[in-house]
């Protein structure tokens, strides 16, 4: 393989002669083959972001020769367009901070701005310089840190997009099965029956308020600690720099950015980032709820509760023939374990920093990425695969509701909470309806009893005439109490 020779201050590294990165890549490319991945683009594209914005500053400010201020500009500017994406080749489990990611895209921008003033492909020996001039007045302290913030934030974007989606197909899927009278459950068991649409506008209400929180902890991404160096103190970076990048990098991303009031606790606290990742997990905690509740509601189709049918995605079997497994839904609940275990791991990371840095950046901002990128793919995929083409069978759902043991519950009014009870009891154990025992027994009249266990006027009791049985002391039923 044709090689060329890199230097930094250990002294020299072979680079391939292809390669636009430099010394100190080739040595994490050695130090760190730990999971075979490569760096989010994400991170990438918000660190080139940086180094483009940096750039137009010292040009700007004087402090750095236009000649040279352009051509990087320039090399940032292909990056962003697409170009040398397979150069940023970094581990995400690499040394603290995040120095090895960093220099990789210094190095790179180097070698591309020093081939466009006409000098040749390196880091090293190039016209442009990693650190004096790509990376002059930053730090790695300041630079990846900043980046995952963004990067994080144009994630959190794309997620967020995705929930309104699911939230919508939700509200609509609620109101096309309002009519739909179907048993409660609670504890597994049969409980008061309740509209179709309304299970399935909680889920929708649900997704909305988590939305709200998401939306809320990531706007906590958009305050930056960029010009705080090495410490936070800003030492090497120049008057007013610190301002026109967060300026510039505002207008590149039309998001209100904003300088943090304190450039030492930006650089030693994962605060914002714990922020978010604790509320998509919590999120992840509600979603695998609910797609354990569509695959309970799909079990069947003959042996289970079978009162929904998803869309049929792919056969559920190698064995068995003609089964068909709720396999988006599966999908999730998976999905979801890892963001949870994510969300510890960030966690972890956050309570990790010592004294003016937290090392751990590059492990959080890896899974921090991850989390945003499955779930919000996950999402969209949920929405589209399982939610949209979900069918209620209306004809179940009816016989659930008529045979449920807990329309007893509309009796405990009339007759009191232990006949009501025992009326339960007795229908269980003959393996009859509510009705059919309250008639056999005689308790009411027929026409009364079957007002009163009509599932259709327990659903809204609050504009029933079933919600407002007389308790009365006119009762013919001695002890009978609206307990219950």
């Amino acid at each position: 393989m044709d090689a060329r020779t890199e230097r930094d201050s250990l002294g020299e590294m072979r680079v391939p002669a292809e390669a636009y990165w430099g010394a100190q890549t080739a040595r994490a490319i050695e130090n760190y083959p730990i999971s075979g991945l490569r760096p989010h683009p994400a991170l990438v594209e918000n660190t080139v972001r940086i180094k483009l914005a940096a750039a137009r500053a010292h040009e700007a400010l004087g402090t750095l020769s236009p000649r040279i201020a352009r051509a990087i500009q320039r090399a940032c500017e292909e990056i962003l367009g697409g170009a040398l994406a397979d150069q940023f080749v970094v581990d995400p489990y690499q040394a603290g901070a995040g120095t090895s990611h960093h220099m990789n895209v210094n190095e790179v921008i180097a070698s591309r701005a020093s081939e466009i003033l006409g000098g040749p492909r390196s880091a090293s020996g190039g016209l442009v310089h990693p650190n004096d001039h790509v990376n002059r007045g930053q730090s790695t302290n300041d630079v990846f840190p900043t980046a995952m913030r963004l990067a994080g934030y144009r994630l959190a974007l794309r997620l967020l997009e995705a929930l309104d989606d699911l939230a919508a197909a939700l509200r609509e899927k609620s109101r096309e099965t309002m009519g739909v009278i179907k048993s409660g459950r609670t504890h597994l068991q049969d409980a008061a029956p309740i509209r179709f649409g309304r299970e399935i506008g909680a889920w929708a209400e649900n997704a909305e308020r988590h939305r709200q929180e998401i939306a809320r902890t990531a706007s906590g991404l958009l305050e930056l600690g960029i010009g705080g160096t090495a410490v936070g103190t800003g030492l090497s970076a120049p008057r007013g720099f610190r301002e026109r990048v967060v300026a510039d990098l505002a207008e590149q991303l039309g998001w209100p950015l904003r300088s943090s009031d304190d450039l030492f606790e930006a650089m030693q606290s994962l605060r914002p980032v714990a922020g978010l990742s604790a509320a998509l997990r919590n999120f992840a905690l509600d979603l695998f709820r609910i797609s354990s509740d569509l695959r309970l509601l799909s079990s069947g189709p003959l042996t289970g509760l079978s009162e929904i049918r998803l869309p049929e995605v792919q056969p559920g079997s190698s064995i068995m023939p003609g089964k068909i497994n709720p396999s988006i839904p599966e999908m999730v609940g998976q999905v979801c374990a890892r963001v949870i275990g994510n969300d510890a791991t960030i966690g972890f990371c956050a309570a990790s920093g010592q004294l003016e840095l937290n090392v751990f950046f590059p492990v959080a901002a890896h899974t921090l990425l991850e989390t945003e990128t499955i779930l919000a793919n996950t999402i969209r995929v949920f929405t589209d695969r399982c939610v949209r083409g979900l069918k209620v069978d209306e004809a179940r759902c009816a016989q659930y509701a008529e045979r449920s043991q807990q329309l007893v519950l509309a009796l405990a009014p009339r007759i009191g909470y232990e006949r009501a009870a025992r009326i339960a009891r007795n229908a269980l154990a003959a393996r009859k309806t509510i009705l059919e025992q309250v008639l056999e027994e005689g308790l009411l009249p027929e026409e009364e009893a079957r007002a009163l266990l009509d599932p259709a006027r327990m659903v809204d009791p609050a504009e029933s005439p079933a919600g407002s049985v007389s308790t009365s002391a006119s009762s013919p039923f001695p002890g009978a109490s609206p307990r219950g």
